[in-house]
């Protein structure tokens, strides 16, 4: 995965979900070329197959189980995940938090089969914790302000400077209320090599208008 990216969270609003994934993963591609940026499409577990068949760019799980294959009706497994076209996965997002042992788990799992690994911390205390795990990227978002309407980057931006401050390399992505193109390069402006949106893009009249100016914030 390049840097800087731009990870969209599908999560599983009804604009993302189905058909709608395929929709709105077209414009992650489109924007990606245009913009010449990375971007990532995170989607429903349900839907990787349809969107990966229908789009070159990378595809993520939203989240995936530390589990093996075999009798564990349920869960998605990383190796099926992985065989659906999913080249990564975010792992203890706020909203699906897991225990620090199956964070471990996942990330050593997500080496052994190549896929790529984004572990969220929800601040700097527990980004510096999750980075002795070594996954590839540690993505900070302050769950307080996730799907609002103030940004990380305006409310805590030293959350975003004191996080590359205490990962290791540059792995820090940073989420929560991003919504401009202001946010994106106040986030860049501390060190970020990416960020992690969600609602912004997902839910915007016009996802692409949306998408294209915080691509633009890396510039």
């Amino acid at each position: 995965m390049r840097i800087p990216v731009i990870i969209v969270n599908f999560k599983t609003y009804p604009q993302s979900t189905g058909e709608n994934a395929v929709k709105l993963a077209k414009i992650c591609e489109r924007v990606a070329k245009e913009s010449r940026r990375e971007i990532v499409a995170a989607v429903q577990a349900a839907d990787i197959y349809r969107v990966s068949k229908a789009v070159s760019i990378p595809v993520f799980a939203e989240h995936a189980d530390e589990c093996d294959q075999g009798q564990n009706t349920g869960f998605i497994t990383m190796e099926s995940a992985k065989s659906a076209g999913a080249s990564g996965t975010l792992v203890n997002h706020s909203e699906h938090r897991i225990q620090k042992e199956k964070i471990k788990a996942i990330v050593e799992k997500a080496k052994r089969l190549g896929m790529t690994s984004v572990v969220c911390a929800k601040d700097p205390k527990e980004a510096k914790e999750l980075d002795k795990l070594n996954p590839d990227f540690i993505a900070v978002e302050p769950p307080e302000l996730i799907g609002g309407d103030i940004s990380v980057s305006t409310a805590k931006p030293e959350v975003i400077e004191e996080s590359v401050g205490v990962v290791r390399g540059k792995r820090v992505i940073v989420g929560a209320g991003v919504k401009t193109k202001k946010d994106v390069e106040v986030a860049a402006k501390f060190g970020s090599i990416g960020i992690l949106v969600a609602s912004g893009v997902v839910k915007a009249k016009e996802p692409e208008k949306e998408l294209k100016g915080l691509a633009e914030g890396f510039s």
